[in-house]
């Protein structure tokens, strides 16, 4: 571990990145604003500035321009609005490296897994604007003559997207880029923990968005806490909902959405599991959980969460897990050679340590980690060793997720047993198994009730070419890849009659 950077250097890489973004610093002017919100970074636990926050009334106003562009982006035609998720991706690969300083800065992320989350958003700029030309429907055939049965999709109206302060900008983009080829307006509530970089984000969509032409107000950023994300949820105009975060926000915004008729995306908590069987390939397991498990401090939807393993293994493949983990390297993202970064908060750390005395109180045994370091050096800041527990089964802590760096072990006597503990658990989105045997891993993908099943690869690292998401409450959304984007816009079923005639269906006579 080396000396945490000191608040000036925070603040240089930060106005760097947010000047290189073209973002409009008057909104950091916040304190004599009507409602503000602290900005900060987790690397130091320094504020950072005082965002410029809406109101109540300045939502609704950013909603009703969303409308009124809507109505025009609506009759673009679909490969034209691909010319705007073009030109984004093009502006996010001229400043990936500015916008992932804003990431680093601050989410905590390390400087690769920051540029990683940008690289997404190139990706799915790519795919949407291949998407744009494949907007496609079904044509049937109709059981009476002469006439046509088809189904086209056609806009959906204002989506509302609701991000989280790990991924702050890239499950954003999954969402936006292909409801923008849809013909869809965006309002975004991104995390009150990760503003500046969604503000890095949308000042390039808005600069492409001018370049291309698209109708002013078509992709609004709402800044505040709850109490805005709930102005954009409670709206009848915003269309559909799509929120990112813990199960307890799905519960609230689920049934707010659902009360007024409107659409619901939901990606939710994760509480992953790998198993790994006798037959695994052991480094290549090794490295797959120790990156799912510790990567992001743990503060990933898809972070490995519970480790089921073979009896016959368990002990050599544990001892090789806490080998590695004491090796991993602790602190500042922005020192070369850091691995593991900050918690975003104290109340990760609290959660954090709340988890690890209920796994002891069931029985549980740390391994290693836990601990929490270098917080003489920076006291509002939260650095903490990755945990491993030793579990004699799956308890009640393990079935509840906890956004830090923990990972349960639990192990197996044969197979329906290890996918009895996996699916043991309410949530439901990413899961693996290490295995060389092809009925092994045939069978985990048949049973493995998740949203995401992966045969020797970890729990994180999805490609934006696949649906992401997961079942139970995870929510049953889907964001990104294949066909995602028939969630932003309306089916609508036609039937025309070429005939002269006027046969019913199912051969009804009338008249």
């Amino acid at each position: 571990m080396t000396a945490l950077p000191t608040d000036q250097t925070i603040t240089d890489l930060l106005t760097s990145g947010l000047n290189a973004c073209g973002v409009d610093t008057s909104v950091l002017d916040g304190r004599t604003a009507p409602a503000s919100l602290p900005a900060r970074s987790p690397i130091t636990g320094q504020e950072l500035d005082t965002l410029a926050a809406d109101t109540a009334e300045t939502a609704a106003a950013k909603i009703s321009g969303a409308v009124t562009a809507f109505e025009t982006w609506r009759d673009v035609p679909a490969p034209v609005r691909g010319q705007l998720v073009q030109r984004w991706g093009r502006l996010l690969a001229e400043h990936k490296e500015d916008l992932a300083k804003i990431i680093t800065v601050e989410a905590g992320k390390t400087p690769s897994e920051a540029a990683g989350e940008v690289q997404e958003m190139i990706d799915i700029c790519e795919f949407a604007l291949g998407q744009s030309r494949q907007l496609w429907g079904k044509t049937m055939p109709s059981e009476r003559p002469g006439h046509r049965l088809m189904e086209t999709w056609h806009p959906l109206g204002v989506v509302g997207v609701i991000s989280a302060f790990n991924f702050p900008v890239a499950v954003y983009s999954w969402n936006t880029a292909l409801a923008l080829v849809a013909g869809d307006a965006v309002v975004w509530k991104p995390s009150e923990n990760a503003v500046l970089a969604a503000l890095g984000a949308q000042s390039l969509l808005a600069r492409a968005a001018a370049e291309v032409g698209a109708p002013q107000g078509l992709v609004p950023v709402l800044i505040g806490g709850r109490d805005i994300g709930d102005v954009m949820v409670r709206d009848s105009r915003v269309v559909l909902v799509s929120a990112t975060g813990s199960v307890r926000m799905g519960r609230e915004v689920g049934p707010v959405v659902a009360e007024r008729f409107g659409r619901i995306l939901l990606e939710l908590g994760g509480n992953n599991a790998a198993i790994v069987a006798p037959s695994a390939d052991i480094d290549l397991a090794l490295r797959g959980v120790v990156f799912a498990a510790a990567g992001t401090a743990g503060q990933r939807c898809t972070t490995l969460r519970r480790l089921i393993v073979h009896e016959s293994i368990a002990a050599d493949f544990v001892d090789k897990i806490v080998a590695a983990y004491r090796t991993l390297s602790i602190g500042s993202p922005t020192d070369d050679g850091v691995l593991v970064g900050p918690l975003i908060n104290s109340g990760a750390y609290e959660a954090m340590q709340s988890a690890i005395k209920q796994a002891e109180a069931e029985g549980g045994e740390v391994l290693c980690g836990g601990a929490r370091v270098l917080a003489d050096e920076r006291p509002d800041a939260h650095y903490v060793q990755p945990a491993v527990v030793q579990m004699p089964a799956q308890t009640a802590v393990m079935e509840d997720e906890t956004f830090a760096p923990i990972l349960y072990v639990v192990t197996y006597s044969d197979l329906d047993e290890a996918l009895e503990i996996h699916n043991g658990v309410p949530q439901g989105l990413s899961s693996a198994i290490f295995t060389s045997e092809l009925a092994e891993s045939e069978r985990f993908l048949s049973r493995s009730d998740c949203g995401i099943a992966n045969v020797n690869i970890g729990t994180s690292g999805a490609e934006i070419g696949g649906a992401f998401g997961g079942e139970k409450e995870t929510g049953g959304g889907r964001e990104s890849g294949t066909d995602s984007w028939k969630a932003y816009m309306r089916r609508a079923t036609n039937t025309i009659n070429y005939s002269g005639e006027l046969p019913l269906a199912q051969g009804v006579e009338f008249l």
